[in-house]
């Protein structure tokens, strides 16, 4: 899919923003480029839509050396995304996503379908498409920049920093979204970052640069484990949690396949004689399908039993990870954002197991010293 053959950009007074680059990726790829500020990752990034002209070597797409074409049309056939998210603020929401069909001419009605299929992607209703920028927060705006990129159903989607300049819950959880979709359209995808906690948890394989020079291009477990020299040891940072037992992978396998549950009719006076004899603080609220609704713990009712008789009525949403999630990204979700405990889920919602922070303990004392010297 994508190609990099003995690449470097040469400026003026000869200095080497990036040096005999070769690397190869296929389609459907999650990959990161990361390193220290001037490494040449973004350098890199915009050679590929010939923002930046490459001075040696080639870049190959779908095996069609990128110089060979216009450029114009180059770009048109690349999505991008960047962090001021560039939408023009005199176009509504339907404008902007679908400049590129307009440029493509694509006629109007079925410019309009594009954008609402797209809008539906994302969980935003039709009548964004009236509205304009400045009337979205800061993350619709990022998500209509990433629509804007898809639109024209291009197959490679370029994105730099695309998520830097948002808070951290809105961050965290755009990158979960923009996860998902990538699985589900299988767009090759090569995105800028100077966040290891971002690359780690995106991609499929990350590309570590320092100096313009390409140090090491793995995956994301095969760099933790095994990092190729004393600057990715550093850059990766040591406090990080690695998992140390390479057989475990995923959720499921340290997972409680059997969460205590209570379904949403059932009144209060019963899920708090669950609670007591099951003696836990919170239940997890399911349907007759097993799917997922939310949780109850004590607090909830204890401030809303005046009010409410059933479950249903007092029942909250609750963060979820979907089977498959490696065993360090359920880490550290738990740890960054304070949970108890995880759902895992099906994709259907339905409801398989949670991971809880009991069921980490032996893989975080590992991480940090090791089975050796916990056993000595």
């Amino acid at each position: 899919m994508l190609k990099f053959d003995h690449v470097s950009k040469v400026y003026k007074g000869g200095k080497k923003a990036v040096n005999d680059l070769t690397l190869e990726f296929e389609k459907g790829e999650f990959i990161c480029f990361i390193g220290p500020s001037g490494c040449g990752k973004t350098t890199t990034m915009k050679m590929i839509n010939r923002l930046i002209e490459p001075t040696e070597g080639s870049i190959y797409i779908n095996g069609e050396n990128i110089m060979d074409k216009d450029p114009v049309q180059l770009r048109r056939e690349i999505g991008y995304v960047i962090q001021q998210i560039g939408l023009l603020p005199h176009m509504n929401i339907q404008e902007n996503i679908s400049l590129v069909l307009k440029l493509l001419k694509w006629p109007e009605e079925k410019r309009r379908a594009r954008a609402l299929e797209l809008l539906d992607l994302v969980d935003l209703t039709p009548d964004y498409l009236e509205k304009f920028p400045h009337e979205l927060s800061g993350g619709q705006q990022q998500r209509i920049g990433v629509l804007r990129a898809l639109a024209a159903d291009q197959p490679l989607i370029l994105m730099d920093e695309p998520f830097g300049a948002l808070d951290p819950i809105t961050r965290d959880s755009l990158q979960e979204e923009f996860k998902k979709l990538q699985k589900k359209l299988n767009k090759t995808i090569v995105f800028v970052t100077h966040d290891m906690d971002e690359a780690l948890k995106l991609a499929d394989r990350i590309v570590i640069m320092r100096d313009g020079q390409l140090v090491q291009c793995d995956t994301p477990d095969e760099i933790l484990r095994n990092p190729a020299d004393e600057f990715v040891e550093e850059f990766i940072g040591k406090d990080r949690l690695v998992q140390a037992r390479p057989n475990i992978q995923t959720v499921e396998q340290i997972m409680n396949p059997k969460p205590i549950t209570v379904t949403g009719e059932r009144f209060l006076t019963e899920a708090i004689q669950i609670m007591k004899e099951k003696r836990v603080d919170s239940l997890l609220v399911v349907n007759e399908f097993n799917v997922l609704q939310g949780y109850i713990d004590v607090e909830l009712i204890d401030q809303k039993r005046k009010k409410a008789t059933k479950v249903s009525d007092i029942v909250e949403p609750v963060t979820t990870v979907e089977a498959g999630t490696l065993v360090r990204d359920t880490i550290r979700s738990i740890l960054k954002k304070g949970m108890k405990y995880v759902p895992v889920v099906d994709h259907q919602q339905r409801l398989i197991g949670i991971v809880t922070r009991a069921n980490l303990v032996d893989i975080v004392y590992d991480s940090i010293w090791g089975e050796d010297e916990i056993t000595a």
